[in-house]
């Protein structure tokens, strides 16, 4: 909040902090056990103002962008936006407290993700009332979000004294969804810029956001395979990897260094149908491709490193239309249907082998999967009487199928809100059309119009959590974003040129 601090004397005070960052990491204890569990340190930086009556918790000032941690183990139970804190986070601890952080410029956890005692779960920024990049934090000792812990008194509880410097704590890897595959795909690079690839008649373009939630480069046309299938996936390592598959071409490229220049094209394999690629728990990306004879896939034999030889997946739908999910525990799992079938198969255990091909129902056009804030994995399928959805009601049980209305025959995205509600998007040649959970892992409401129609559609999200959306039609490729968390923007051009062309 840092009230009474201009932007020019908290610049200065700013680099007079990082002049005594090293001296504090040798004197400052990162993480110290207390009873029950951890306690680590949630920041760098240095105290601009403490707890006192008129300020319920304590903000620690650093340069934009500094990692914030997550003071204990706990549940994610807030993750979005609001006016005041601009992008925020409450973490519920095992003892009864909840942790609460303000002003982010990122987050990196959603609601019902569970977190460790100094796992980084946001960026500091200066959103909502804030003067300069800075963390607000706050600990609440009940459930009535009316008793303010003085956050220095409970972080020295813990042993932890302020500042701090993050220390070697627990850190497990989060979870890597996929993204979607189609012959448009996004995803964020690791500086957090939306990189976005679409496959016309021509071979593959690609563009860039110059910074992150901000505007978009000029269409490069790389070549490649001709009107492919795409799929993108990153390394262990934060290299995005791209993948390219026509009838009778399949061909790779990926970045020389996380965020950095790409690669030329590299053969992959022979041609087929449709692709999807995922991460495995252990960081390796596994690809899938459809063809006329079912489906086979190709891994890395280590996170970053060289690839396996194709190997067949016991059958699947033949020239099937193929997406990824992962399950709560970690596990891939392949969903794949055509105009006759519905299957999928799945991990019988992180990073290990897969089941045989089981019957999911039957066939379609098109599917998205995405996974609600509770892990439980969702499915929608179109067909010719609108789009249909199954979702797990355990780990491993399934509803049934039940319509949910929409375009016929559609291509169809999904994303997460910035509070973990799915949103379905889906475009078919004469309208666009969206729906979404009415709460967080809750029912969806009536489809709403879009847009106009087009050829193909795919959501991602921003650095900040905002989705952006994109279609394509045979006269290029355009874009739509949320302005806010729940306002959009018009439909415009990715960036002053039509780009590709989509048929």
């Amino acid at each position: 909040m840092l009230r009474g601090l201009s932007r020019r004397a908290l610049s200065r005070v700013l680099v007079a902090a990082a002049a005594l960052l090293p001296a504090l990491a040798a004197a400052t204890p990162a993480t110290a056990g207390t009873t029950g569990s951890a306690t680590a340190c949630p920041s760098t930086g240095f105290v601009s103002q403490p707890f006192h009556p008129g300020h319920n918790g304590v903000d620690i000032a650093a340069p934009l962008g500094t990692p914030i941690h997550a003071v204990g183990d706990g549940v994610v139970t807030i993750s979005g936006y609001v006016g005041d804190y601009g992008q925020w986070i409450r973490v519920r601890h095992p003892d009864g407290r909840t942790s609460e952080y303000g002003h982010m410029y990122r987050r990196d956890v959603s609601v019902g993700d569970r977190v460790v005692a100094g796992q980084q779960i946001a960026l500091m920024g200066a959103e909502g009332n804030a003067d300069g990049s800075h963390l607000h934090l706050r600990i609440w000792g009940d459930d009535s979000f009316s008793y303010g812990i003085d956050p220095e008194v409970y972080l020295a509880e813990g042993g932890i004294t302020l500042p701090c410097v993050p220390g070697s704590g627990p850190r497990p890897v989060p979870l890597v969804y996929p993204a979607e595959s189609g012959r448009v795909v996004s995803a964020r690079s690791a500086d957090g810029r939306l990189e976005l690839f679409a496959a016309g008649a021509d071979g593959v373009h690609h563009a860039w956001q110059r910074e992150a939630n901000r505007d978009w480069s000029e269409w490069e046309r790389l070549g490649g395979p001709v009107n492919a299938e795409l799929a993108i996936a990153p390394n262990a390592d934060g290299r995005l990897e791209m993948f390219a598959i026509d009838g009778s071409t399949f061909r790779h490229r990926y970045q020389l260094s996380p965020s950095g220049a790409w690669s030329d094209w590299e053969d992959f394999g022979g041609g087929g149908h449709d692709i999807a690629a995922g991460v495995n728990a252990d960081g390796r990306i596994e690809v899938f491709a459809s063809g006329p004879v079912g489906v086979f896939h190709r891994y890395q034999l280590a996170p970053n490193g060289g690839w396996s030889a194709w190997e067949p997946t016991g059958g699947g739908p033949a020239d099937g239309r193929i997406e990824m999910e992962k399950s709560p525990e970690g596990r891939l799992e392949v969903f794949a249907l055509n105009g006759g079938t519905f299957q999928h198969q799945y991990q019988t255990a992180p990073n290990g082998g897969w089941s045989a091909w089981e019957d999911f129902g039957g066939g379609g056009h098109d599917l998205t999967v995405d996974h609600n804030a509770d892990g439980r994995i969702e499915v929608f399928a179109s067909g010719p009487v609108g789009v249909f959805h199954k979702y797990q009601t355990s780990p491993t049980s399934w509803s049934g199928w039940e319509g949910t209305g929409g375009p016929a025959d559609s291509r169809l995205s999904s994303e997460r809100t910035a509070d973990g509600r799915v949103e379905v998007f889906a475009m078919n040649g004469e309208t666009a059309m969206h729906t979404w959970q009415t709460g967080v892992n809750a029912p969806y409401g009536a489809w709403e119009t879009f847009g106009g129609g087009g050829t193909e559609v795919t959501a991602a999200s921003n650095a900040d959590g905002r989705i952006e959306v994109f279609g394509t039609s045979h006269a290029g490729t355009y874009h739509i974003w949320q302005t806010g968390f729940s306002t959009w923007s018009s439909w415009v051009w990715v960036n002053s040129t039509a780009g590709p062309g989509i048929g």
